[in-house]
């Protein structure tokens, strides 16, 4: 039925209407802002207290290690506020007339099921699907700004349009990058819904590689959500990077050692 990205977009306003593409578009909006500050904040705060331990020299060396522990401890908060608010996304989404919006429906889940039933109950695979996509982010994210600011060494390195640009571009080269690591986690949790509520994710993950293949869980949907992830955080990192510095905030940065200036 829904053909691709576009294609899917083109039935879905055919039938609802252009507000189809909008659906539970505020607890999105709340989601991805609790998420975002979350991680970001979390990540700049891990990744200066993870390197002041190291000193310059091995900070710099092993700079993609603290990208990823830095990444991985600030998802694992994040996810604790993340997991109610998703819970209850998908609850609205599955059963619209459950309430009226994501405050109405909290004391309803809550009265249902108590609020680890409620709210925690898919923690888990939560984290796994969170974690190693963040992990990625971060990681791509500040390999890719690092290589374009070294090619382009001889631009104005405090113009604050050249580093929106780098942000954006490299955001998008890690959207890319967190897509392809977390594309096959979201497959899983697709079969999930075609299985046995009591179904562990390990038999769900064999059911999905015996269904689709190994390259096909990998590849199913790739591109629509390379494009949806590659926007999205281009997005998020120019909008990050553009609001601390207008706002004087300063960011912690890896910077490459005077005793390794002249080695590779």
């Amino acid at each position: 039925k829904y053909n691709g990205l576009f294609g899917g977009m083109k039935t879905v306003v055919a039938e609802e209407g252009v507000g189809g593409l909008y659906k539970n578009c505020r607890p999105v909006l709340l989601i991805h802002a609790a998420q975002g500050a979350g991680t970001f904040g979390g990540v700049e705060f891990f990744k200066a207290e993870i390197a002041s331990k190291f000193g310059q020299e091995a900070a710099w060396k092993h700079r993609t290690a603290i990208y990823l522990v830095a990444a991985a401890c600030a998802e694992f908060i994040a996810d604790i506020f993340l997991c109610p608010l998703e819970a209850t996304r998908i609850r609205l989404v599955s059963n619209p007339s459950y309430a009226s919006g994501l405050l109405s429906a909290f004391p309803k889940i809550i009265k249902d099921d108590g609020v680890l039933k409620g709210f925690y109950s898919g923690f888990g695979r939560v984290l796994a699907r969170q974690i190693p996509q963040t992990m990625a982010k971060f990681a791509v994210q500040g390999a890719a700004a690092e290589a374009i600011y070294a090619r382009d060494a001889d631009s104005d390195a405090s113009s604050c349009v050249r580093h929106f640009a780098v942000s954006a571009v490299s955001g998008a080269v890690a959207g890319a990058g967190a897509a392809i690591i977390s594309n096959p986690l979201e497959q899983i949790e697709r079969h999930r819904r075609y299985g046995a509520s009591s179904e562990s994710t390990v038999a769900i993950a064999r059911r999905a590689l015996q269904a689709q293949g190994a390259a096909r869980l990998c590849l199913t949907g790739l591109w629509p959500r390379c494009f949806m992830l590659g926007n999205l955080t281009a997005g998020q990192f120019a909008i990050f990077d553009l609001v601390t510095r207008l706002a004087g905030a300063p960011r912690f940065q890896f910077s490459k050692p005077a005793s390794l200036a002249n080695i590779d």
